[in-house]
């Protein structure tokens, strides 16, 4: 009886370390939920219009004269990629993080940019050519006024 006192709580020790230390085990998902970051890729002239990359890291990334039209990069984090001439119509860019992009001569008709971060340059460079509404999108918003061009 004398060591009961002690055997509660060197238990209750026990099992916490245990909870805390050993790992939980993985949960299997299945091919179709699992997407890949896209980093140092050249996809330059190919079609991936319609496709979703949503949520993904985009970085050094070469999608020039791409076609992605009603392409899905809501929320990307999006870095120095080169959209030069792509066909980004209908594009949802929708809360995603946009830095050191080039978009010089891509046609953004209908593109959405709600809630989107831009750079001061990229920012200048798509209100000279944004136009028209993403019917695709929830917000159905203009592409300038989701640009915030005035």
């Amino acid at each position: 009886m004398k060591y009961c006192k002690y055997f509660l709580p060197l238990a209750a020790f026990l099992l916490a370390l245990t909870i805390l230390v050993l790992p939980l085990p993985a949960q299997a998902q299945s091919a179709a939920t699992i997407k890949a970051d896209y980093e140092n890729a050249d996809y330059s002239g190919q079609d991936l219009s319609g496709e979703d990359f949503s949520y993904l890291v985009f970085s050094n990334v070469n999608l020039q004269s791409a076609n992605l039209s009603n392409v899905n990069f809501k929320g990307a984090n999006i870095t120095k990629v080169n959209f030069t001439n792509a066909n980004l119509q209908g594009a949802d860019f929708s809360y995603a993080f946009i830095n050191v992009c080039n978009f010089k001569g891509a046609n953004i008709t209908g593109a959405d940019f709600t809630f989107a971060i831009l750079d001061s340059k990229q920012y200048r460079e798509l209100c000279k050519n944004a136009s028209a509404t993403n019917p695709i999108t929830d917000t159905g918003v203009d592409t300038r006024y989701s640009l915030g061009c005035y």
